[in-house]
C-alpha cells in the first residue's frame, strides 16, 4: 500500500545519500597510509568546510575553519592536578603556559609554534600535547598564538616568533618560571616547524651580512647569553621554489595537504596574488630565466643531490628553461630564508642547535624536511631523522581522541622521548 511504497522510497533516499557520503569521503589512497578510513574521513571533513565557503561565498575559507575550530573546540585555559595552564603573552604575543606542579626545580622548557599553514586557529590537539609533554617531560611549555593569515602576512609571523623566543630566552623569564637556561627547545610543527627553524637559524647567525640581508633580529640582541640546545622540526614546511620534489609528485592528490593547498598557503603567507597559484604549481616562478634567483640558492634545495635513491625513486625535476620571470620580485618572500630556512646558507646553518626532523612518507612536505636534515648534518649538526612510512601530513596531532591514529600515537611518543633524551 501507500506507507509500504513511502517506506519503500525513504529507503531508497537513504541508500542514495549514503552512497553520495561514501562517495564524497572515499579516496584512493597509497597502500601504505596508516589506518586509511580515518584519514579519509578527516579529509572529508576538512574539504567540507572549504567547499562550503567557496560555495557559498559566506567568508574567506580559513575564517569558516577558525570558527569552526572555535565552536567545537575547548579554547579556555584548563588546568589539572599536575600541570598548572594558564595564559599569559611572550613579548607581546598571546601564549598559553603549561608548567608542572610539583616541587620547585629547575626544569626544561620548549616554546612550540602550532600549524596550520600561517592560517589556521590552533586546534585542542595543541594543547593535549603541550599537556602531555609538560607532564612526560616535567618541563615548562609554552604555546605561542602567532598572528594569522591573511590579515597577518610574512614577516608578521616570524616577527612574532623573534619577539616570543626573545623574551623565552630572558633571564628574568627563565627566572619566573624556574627554567633551567642549559635546557631550551624551539619546536613545531609545519607552518610551526617552520617558523621554529627560522628561530634557530635566527639566534645564531651573527655576521653583519646575515644582519644586513636577513634583518635577523633575534641574533642581534647582545643581552640574550641564552641560546637554545635543541630545535625539534615536526613536519616542517621550507621552501616554495620547488612544488615538484619527488615527494610533492608522490602525494600531490593525497590528504590532507594535497599540493594545490600548500601553494595557496604559501602565496597568503607571503601577501601574495592568488592568481598565481598555477605559476607556482608548474614551476614557472623558479625557471632559470628568473635572475633573482642566483645558483647558490638553486643548489640548496636541488633534491637531485640532497635526497638518497630510495626517495627520488624515478621522478624527474621539473625546471623551466622559460617561465615568468619577476615573480620573485613581486613576492620577495620566496628567497628569503626568514620564510624559507631550507635556502639558508651552509655556514649559517652549521650554528644552530643540534636538530630532529620528523617526515612522513605521503607527506608532499616530506622532502623539505629531509633535504633541511641533509643540509644541517653536512653543515656539522648533529641530526636525528625520525621518517614514519606510514605517516601523513599533521598526523601527531592527531594521537588523541576522537582520531586517536597509530602512526600519531608513535610519532608523539618518540618525539617527546627524543626531547627527553636530548635537553
Amino acid at each position: 500500500s501507500s506507507f509500504v511504497f513511502c517506506a519503500m522510497r525513504l529507503r531508497l533516499a537513504g541508500a542514495v545519500l549514503l552512497a553520495a557520503a561514501a562517495y564524497y569521503v572515499y579516496l584512493p589512497l597509497p597502500s601504505g597510509v596508516s589506518e586509511p578510513w580515518k584519514l579519509m574521513l578527516l579529509d572529508a571533513l576538512f574539504r567540507s568546510f572549504i567547499d562550503a565557503a567557496h560555495t557559498l561565498g559566506v567568508c574567506h575559507r580559513v575564517h569558516l575553519l577558525n570558527r569552526v575550530v572555535s565552536w567545537v573546540e575547548v579554547i579556555e585555559a584548563r588546568s589539572s592536578p599536575t600541570v598548572n595552564v594558564t595564559d599569559s603573552t611572550l613579548g607581546g604575543v598571546p601564549t598559553r603556559v603549561f608548567q608542572p606542579n610539583g616541587e620547585s626545580r629547575l626544569r626544561r622548557g620548549v616554546i612550540y609554534f602550532h600549524g596550520g599553514g600561517w592560517a589556521l586557529a590552533k586546534m585542542r590537539s595543541y594543547d593535549l600535547l603541550c599537556r602531555k609533554m609538560a607532564e612526560d617531560l616535567d618541563a615548562v611549555i609554552m604555546s605561542v598564538d602567532y598572528r594569522l593569515a591573511p590579515e597577518a602576512v610574512f614577516p608578521d609571523q616570524y616577527h612574532d616568533a623573534v619577539a616570543a623566543s626573545r623574551v623565552f630566552l630572558s633571564a628574568e623569564l627563565l627566572q619566573q618560571y624556574g627554567i633551567d637556561p642549559e635546557r631550551l627547545c624551539v619546536s613545531g610543527d609545519s607552518a610551526g616547524g617552520n617558523l621554529a627553524a627560522a628561530v634557530a637559524l635566527g639566534q645564531e647567525s651573527s655576521s653583519k651580512l646575515v644582519h644586513l640581508i636577513l634583518s635577523l633580529q633575534l641574533s642581534l640582541d647582545n643581552s640574550l647569553q641564552v641560546k637554545f640546545k635543541a630545535q625539534a622540526l615536526i613536519y616542517p614546511v621550507l621552501q616554495a621554489l620547488d612544488f615538484h620534489t619527488p615527494s610533492y609528485q608522490q602525494n600531490q592528490a593525497v590528504p590532507i595537504l594535497y599540493r594545490p593547498y600548500m601553494a595557496r598557503f604559501w602565496l597568503q603567507y607571503l601577501g601574495a596574488d592568488s592568481s598565481l597559484e598555477p605559476v607556482l604549481l608548474v614551476n614557472n616562478h623558479s625557471a632559470l630565466d628568473e635572475r633573482a634567483i642566483s645558483a647558490a640558492t638553486r643548489s640548496n634545495l636541488n633534491w637531485t643531490a640532497l635526497l638518497p635513491a630510495e626517495r627520488k625513486k624515478n621522478f624527474k625535476p621539473v625546471v623551466k628553461e622559460k617561465g615568468s620571470p619577476g615573480v620573485v620580485g613581486a613576492v620577495p618572500g620566496l628567497i628569503d630564508v626568514r620564510a624559507a630556512p631550507l635556502l639558508a646558507e651552509q655556514e649559517v646553518l652549521g650554528k644552530t642547535p643540534r636538530a630532529y626532523v620528523m617526515t612522513c612518507e605521503f607527506d608532499v612536505l616530506r622532502d623539505d624536511g629531509l633535504m633541511y636534515g641533509r643540509r644541517l648534518r653536512d653543515a656539522g649538526v648533529e641530526v636525528t631523522s625520525d621518517h614514519y612510512e606510514d605517516g601523513f601530513h599533521g598526523c601527531m596531532v592527531f594521537a588523541n581522541l576522537p582520531m586517536m591514529s597509530s602512526v600519531g600515537q608513535r610519532s608523539m611518543r618518540n618525539y617527546i622521548r627524543w626531547l627527553d633524551q636530548n635537553l
